[in-house]
């Protein structure tokens, strides 16, 4: 008899154990959060940079070409054919130059934006330590949840959060 109520009473505190569950949506909450709004504006700025950069050397080295071209009529074919490989050698280098200035912004973005996540994770496990919350579901496109209530969506506290402790 003892066992049986002692049985009794495990499966109802068990029972009565209910998990604190939510949910975030996650591209909500990455569009919402400044300090990620204020990266994708600074490289995009940098893009533009790069890009203008990148147009102003090319039109340079189409007009070097393009004088070359003029000044290879009057050359004897064998120093033409030279100057030409040299012109097309530090047009390759050229490139290959801006190429590894692209390559190199992108790479750091890529650190900086994955520092970004690394942080937002950080702030939502901190939010459901500190809530009680068994378990933060990831909403959104390619998240975990499917359907969830109003009120299990923290995106917009934890969007708080983060924004307030950027200002900061």
């Amino acid at each position: 008899m003892k066992k049986i109520v002692l049985a009794i009473f495990l499966i109802v505190a068990v029972a009565c154990e209910q998990n604190k569950i939510g949910f975030v949506d996650n591209v909500k909450l990455m569009d919402g959060y400044q300090e990620k709004i204020d990266i994708e504006a600074r490289y995009k700025i940098k893009a533009e940079a790069l890009n203008k950069k990148r147009d102003s050397i090319s039109q340079a080295f189409q007009i070097e070409a393009q004088a070359f071209q003029t000044k290879a009529q009057s050359m004897p074919e064998t120093q033409a054919q030279e100057e030409y490989g040299v012109l097309q050698q530090r047009g390759q280098f050229i490139g290959q130059q801006l190429q590894q200035e692209e390559q190199q912004m992108q790479s750091e973005g890529q650190i900086e934006m994955d520092s970004l996540i690394s942080k937002v994770k950080k702030e939502i496990n901190g939010y459901g330590k500190s809530n009680g919350f068994t378990y933060i579901l990831s909403g959104g496109d390619g998240g975990s949840v499917l359907y969830g209530t109003d009120t299990k969506d923290l995106t917009q506290d934890i969007l708080k959060i983060l924004n307030e402790q950027y200002k900061n």
